[in-house]
């Protein structure tokens, strides 16, 4: 799940990269924001998700995975939308252009 928060007086948006899995999985994040390398994201035992915050550049778009467990790569269900990699699959897609 992702979600979005605009400031009036900078030029970037803070997102929040959401996860739902069990506690004892590991996840992190990857995209063209950090590299594609690959960084753990916390758990938040309340929710019961993983979560991490990124203040990105307004108006673009970046492309990005979650990885489970160090071996299986996950899309974002709730992403604003998806492009083919190199790889054959898709890749989940941030926007953050205020709409």
């Amino acid at each position: 799940m992702l979600t979005k928060r605009f400031f009036k007086t900078k030029q970037e948006a803070e997102v929040t990269f959401e996860f739902a899995a069990e506690a004892d999985t590991q996840v992190s994040l990857a995209g063209e924001f950090n590299d594609w390398q690959p960084v753990s994201m916390k758990y938040v035992k309340k929710d019961q998700v993983f979560r991490t915050k990124l203040r990105l550049p307004i108006e673009q778009d970046f492309q990005f995975k979650y990885l489970v467990n160090e071996q299986e790569w996950q899309n974002d269900h709730a992403a604003d939308h998806y492009l083919l990699n190199e790889f054959g699959t898709d890749n989940s897609v941030v926007s953050t252009a205020r709409v």
